[in-house]
């Protein structure tokens, strides 16, 4: 009776671990059978194949069907008497089936070891021992070999199915078609599997050595990110420090701040404390000569200050008319030479108008002539030529009380500062010349000659006269002549009344603004001269130092003008002084306070714009 065909797993899903220590074996009786049988019925050749199941080449057996648990011997010492019993009954069994060739060498290799064991000696521990590890190896043989012959059965079930479908495609194609070899194709499927298990491990080898690297132009457009946003952050340090410090600076300047207001809030609250009530000024219009009108036109535009200063003077050209003489000053070295006299004088009272003629006057002979006289001397002389020896030295007392008394008077009081040495004469002229100059712009300006210009046309006299001025102050000298920042360019400006004096030599606010830009950019050129050279009022300074630093804040500054400035910081006359490079390494020595005395008693300018130093 046909066995029925057994039940296997197929070759595709059979485990790996069962094929690659069996290995495939094929008979090429198997290929002669199929040629030889290709007529025959499919069914007579699977009864014929499955009345012979699993025996291919007489290599594989079934398995034994008399295994028993006589065959592991659990749990059995192999000396004792039953397990003698058991030995000799296993041997005298009769068996169903023919032993596997390897369990019989095992049985008989174990038979022999049995024989050999003395029992009566010591060491039947150790023996002991060695017949557990003997019935462990056993176990484990035993159980290799059944997981062999199960392997090898569903093997065999495989390759029964495969050897069935081949026949089958076999008899459905025609003899002429070329058959692929099966060897070759379980060659080329292993060589597969070992080619994807390579790649298998090449891919994770790969994934685990680069599995965290990025590609080159993430890792470039990363770097570029990075080194972008260092450099920001740099700039933010670089930013962050000046702004720290400019803080540190405003707190520093903030706490002076308080400081000074605290200062300020208790000097306010003594004063308040102790001052007296802000006079009423009101009341000088019954007492000043002219009544109200006159005190309103000499009080215009004053401070509190310039006020008192008006009311002294006022005062005190009371008192000087009071006066008939004046007692001389004897002939003291500190006496001015045309006041040296003893005895008295007479008081001559001109008025003030006569005093600032006779002042104007003066001032045109010693700009006409060559000037080879000091000034006191030629104002002597000049008394002398006008009113004759006799008189000379009264006008010359009258007119020093005059110009001493009368501050707020342009006139007297730049006379009176040449006449006394506290300023250069060359200041006054420089300033006529200056404002000559502008008078000519204007002029030139002023095209169809009506005495009118336009805030555009005055702005651009301004600007030809003083190239150097900041717009801030050319701003000033037009609000001054009478613009505002609301007027239209094209209101027209009568320019001859600016430059304009009064009949007491009083000027107008232009020429009076103009006059104290004058000082206040002679004030600032003293000042960067003096941080130019670094050093305290009280140091010493030479000659080749004040020139290196004159050259250094005003580069434009021809030699004869330096020379010039070198000549009134230093009182020396142009001619001693040493050309640049011939100095002396003693050379000349002065204090700093000395030099800027004396050119702040001169006529010092700006020649041209420092040169800008280059950025951080």
């Amino acid at each position: 009776m046909d066995s029925p065909k057994p039940q296997c797993p197929s070759f595709a899903t059979t485990s790996r671990a069962h094929l690659r220590p069996l290995g495939v074996i094929v008979d090429d009786s198997f290929l002669t059978e199929a040629k030889n049988t290709q007529k025959r019925k499919l069914s007579q050749k699977r009864k014929t194949l499955l009345s012979c199941p699993f025996s291919i080449g007489g290599h594989l057996s079934p398995r034994p069907t008399y295994i028993s648990d006589q065959t592991i011997l659990h749990n059995r010492k192999p000396c004792s008497d039953d397990y003698r019993q058991r030995v000799g009954s296993w041997q005298q069994q009769p068996l169903g089936t023919t032993k596997p060739r390897y369990l019989e060498q095992l049985e008989n290799y174990l038979r022999k070891e049995l024989l050999l064991l003395d029992l009566g000696t010591d060491s039947a521990q150790e023996l002991r021992l060695q017949v557990t590890k003997l019935r462990k190896n056993l176990a484990e043989e035993y159980l290799r070999y059944l997981s062999e012959r199960d392997a090898r059965k569903i093997l065999i079930a495989d390759l029964n199915e495969l050897r069935y479908q081949w026949e089958d495609m076999s008899l459905a194609q025609s003899p002429g078609v070329w058959r692929e070899d099966p060897v070759k194709l379980t060659t080329a499927l292993k060589m597969a599997r070992q080619d994807l298990t390579r790649t298998q491990m090449e891919l994770n080898t790969m994934k685990a050595n680069f599995g965290d690297v990025v590609p080159r132009r993430d890792f470039e457009m990363q770097e570029k990110t990075l080194k972008d946003l260092q450099e920001q952050l740099d700039s933010l340090r670089d930013d962050y420090e000046e702004v720290r410090k400019e803080h540190e600076m405003l707190l520093q300047l903030h706490m002076s701040t308080l400081k000074e207001r605290d200062q300020f809030y208790s000097e306010l609250q003594e004063i308040q404390r102790t001052c007296t009530p802000r006079p009423d000024w009101s009341k000088c219009e019954d007492v000043v000569a002219g009544g109200r009108d006159r005190w309103r036109m000499l009080a215009e535009g004053k401070n509190s200050n310039q006020l008192v200063d008006v009311l002294l003077e006022e005062i005190g050209e009371g008192l000087l008319r009071e006066k008939d003489f004046f007692p001389g000053l004897g002939y003291g070295e500190s006496i001015p030479p045309f006041l040296r006299f003893d005895g008295v004088v007479e008081n001559k009272k001109p008025t003030k108008k006569d005093v600032v003629n006779l002042l104007k006057d003066a001032w045109k002979e010693r700009i006409t002539e060559e000037q080879k006289e000091k000034f006191p001397d030629f104002f002597f002389n000049f008394l002398e030529r006008r009113f004759g020896p006799g008189d000379a030295m009264a006008w010359a007392y009258t007119i020093f009380e005059y110009t001493k008394l009368f501050h707020s008077n342009e006139v007297m009081s730049q006379f009176y500062a040449v006449l006394m040495g506290k300023r250069k004469e060359s200041v006054y002229i420089k300033q006529k010349e200056t404002i000559a100059q502008l008078l000519k712009e204007m002029t030139n300006a002023d095209s169809q000659n009506k005495g009118l210009l336009t805030m555009e046309q005055l702005s651009t006299a301004l600007k030809s006269t003083f190239p150097f001025k900041k717009d801030k102050r050319i701003q000033e000298l037009m609000e001054a002549g009478g613009w505002h920042p609301s007027s239209s360019n094209e209101d027209l400006l009568n320019y001859c009344v600016l430059l304009r004096e009064d009949e007491e030599g009083q000027s107008v606010p232009f020429v009076q603004k103009l006059w104290k830009q004058y000082m206040d950019e002679k004030d600032e050129y003293l000042q960067e001269l003096k941080q130019e050279l670094d050093l305290e009022l009280h140091d010493e300074v030479t000659l080749p130092k004040v020139r290196e630093a004159l050259m250094n804040i005003d580069p434009s500054l021809d030699k004869q003008t330096l020379n010039s400035y070198l000549s009134q910081a230093f009182q020396l006359p142009m001619t001693e002084l040493p050309e640049e490079g011939e100095e002396k390494e003693e050379g000349i020595v002065i204090s700093l306070q000395t030099a800027l005395e004396q050119l702040q008693m001169s006529d010092v300018r700006r020649m041209g714009p420092r040169e800008q130093e280059p950025a951080s």
